[in-house]
Order: structure tokens, then C-alpha cells, then sequence
């Protein structure tokens, strides 16, 4: 219960993160779109384009949050909790196309540097400047920006327009001081890489958790040790680690126990492993127990996800 309710906590105190950040990142975003069609600065409207892209990820973000809260039904055993995961890839892919988008418009702009009106350019980027710091810190200090990954693709998301604002600068400053006109676009090109290296590092993250891949942050042979150094367990199979969602990690297998066990000699034993696995951050746990007399199968994982690992190895399912 008490690791539900620190959930419960956490999650309210990123839904309402991100939408004070959202409306914070769109308003300042149709400033500085108008800013950047009046000065003709395509830094400032790469930069525009990523807080647009930053307001819809943090609408999404927000929505996500709010079914999130859905409570689980029939048709949806686990909630409307994977629905942060789908809101993540959505952010990721979205920063990888503006990037690309950005990279097409520089390409243009380097073979004919058009006439950027610097002064209103460099005032823009710095108010642009200190808005993302604003909205950095705010979903520093209250989300969860390492463990939630709807928090953390917003979070990179506002990092790349803090880095776009700071090239912005730069770039008026050369236009103002040196006539450098390609320091605009070469601005832009620099954003539009972090902007791709942000929004591959999340869609890759989330796509793994959708795939039901290993989390990041547990050791799996770590897990594996944990289980089988409780007394009485002999082995584990058909190991399985999941998320759910950010921060809610599942765990399901089967346990070779040794002898047979009571009622409640059984629960002892379940009670203790959950103990176990609950300091390794993974709450949601189903256990197996099986004696020896058991039919079943000593590969570690799953047999049917493990074709190619164990070959040669019968086992009827």
C-alpha cells in the first residue's frame, strides 16, 4: 500500500508540473514564432517550432496523466497507465521530425542567407532564454525527470529550446557584430542535432518498454540471485521483468521449491520474496511455486522467447 500511495504522490506532482509548464511553453512559443516571422530568423523558428512541438508533448503529457488516473477495468486489466509510455514515443518521434524538418530549412538558408533583423532577434532569444530556465527548473524541482519517462521527454524537450535560445544568441550577436549570416542557420543545425540525439534517446527508451523489454534500472542476474538465495527456493523459470508503465516494474516466474509446503509456509515464503523485490523497485510481483514432482521446464526464461538462446532443448507448453 504504502508503495501505491508514493506512486499516487508522485504522479499527481508530475501531472501538475507539466501543466504549469504547458501553459508557460505556449504562450511564450506564439511570441516567439511571431518574433521569429518578423525578424526573419530561422533560429528563432527552429526554436519556435520546438516549444510548439514541447506544447504538444506537454498537452499530451498532461492528458496522458489524466488517463492514467482511469482506475483498471475488464478491458484494461492494468488501467490506462501505458497510456504516459504511448505519450512518450508520440514526444520522441515528434523531436526526430523537427530535427529533420530544421536540417531541410538550414541546407536552404546556407546557399542563400537572407536578411535577419538582429536586434529583435537577440531580445527574443533571451527573454526565450530565460522562460526555459523558468520552465526547466519548475519540472526539476517538481517531477520526476529520471524515472518517468513522460516527465523526462518533456524535460529534454524544454533542455533543447534552452540550448536553441543560447545558439539564437549567439547567432545575433555575429549577425549584429561580424554580418555573419550563416550563423543563423549554423545555430539552428546545432539545435536540430540535440534535438535529434533527445528525441532518439526517448523513443528508443519507451519502445523498449511498450516491447516489454528488461527495465533499465533492474540487474536481472541480481534478481535471479535474490530470489534463489531465500531459503527454500531450489531454482526459478519462466522468468519474466516488465514495466508497466515509468516507474512500475512487474515480475512474474515460476519457483522450484523444496519439499512440499503449507498454506502457510507458502505465504511465509511469497511474503519474503516480495520483501526482497520490492528494494530491487519492482512492486508488481505473480510467483509460481512447484515442487520437484512438477513437470517443468530449467531454462531460466521462457522457452518460446528462448528458441534461439536454447536450442535443442524439449519442452512442450
Amino acid at each position: 500500500m504504502g508503495h501505491d500511495h508514493g506512486h499516487d504522490h508522485t504522479h499527481g506532482a508530475n501531472k501538475k508540473t507539466l501543466m504549469i509548464s504547458f501553459f508557460i511553453i505556449t504562450g511564450y512559443m506564439i511570441v516567439e514564432a511571431v518574433g521569429g516571422f518578423l525578424t526573419n530568423s530561422l533560429a528563432l523558428l527552429s526554436d519556435a517550432g520546438h516549444m510548439l512541438s514541447d506544447s504538444i508533448s506537454l498537452g499530451v503529457g498532461v492528458l496522458a496523466f489524466a488517463l492514467g488516473e482511469k482506475v483498471a477495468n475488464y478491458s484494461k486489466t492494468y488501467g490506462y497507465k501505458r497510456f504516459e509510455i504511448l505519450a512518450a514515443v508520440f514526444n520522441g518521434v515528434t523531436l526526430i521530425l523537427i530535427a529533420l524538418y530544421i536540417f531541410y530549412e538550414a541546407y536552404q538558408r546556407f546557399s542563400n542567407p537572407p536578411e535577419v533583423a538582429s536586434t529583435g532577434m537577440l531580445i527574443i532569444a533571451i527573454i526565450g532564454l530565460l522562460i526555459n530556465i523558468l520552465v526547466a527548473w519548475n519540472l526539476m524541482r517538481g517531477g520526476d525527470t529520471k524515472e518517468n519517462l513522460n516527465i523526462r521527454a518533456a524535460f529534454l524537450h524544454v533542455i533543447g529550446d534552452l540550448l536553441g535560445s543560447v545558439g539564437a544568441i549567439i547567432a545575433a550577436l555575429l549577425i549584429m557584430f561580424f554580418n555573419w549570416g550563416w550563423a543563423d542557420p549554423l545555430a539552428s543545425v546545432i539545435v536540430a542535432v540535440l534535438v535529434l540525439i533527445s528525441g532518439w534517446r526517448v523513443t528508443k527508451d519507451a519502445v523498449n518498454v511498450l516491447m516489454e523489454g528488461t527495465p533499465k534500472n533492474i540487474d536481472l542476474e541480481d534478481i535471479i540471485n535474490t530470489m534463489e538465495n531465500v531459503t527454500g527456493i531450489l531454482r526459478i523459470h519462466d522468468l519474466h521483468v516488465w514495466s508497466i508503465t515509468s516507474g512500475q516494474n512487474a515480475l512474474s516466474c515460476h519457483a522450484v521449491v523444496d519439499g512440499a509446503l503449507s498454506v502457510n509456509e507458502s505465504q511465509q515464503l511469497l511474503r519474503k520474496i516480495e520483501h526482497e523485490l520490492e528494494h530491487k523497485d519492482i512492486g508488481h510481483v505473480t510467483i509460481q511455486l512447484e515442487n520437484n514432482d512438477h513437470p517443468h521446464d530449467d531454462s531460466l526464461l521462457c522457452q518460446n522467447d528462448q528458441e534461439n538462446i536454447t536450442e535443442g532443448h524439449d519442452h512442450q507448453h
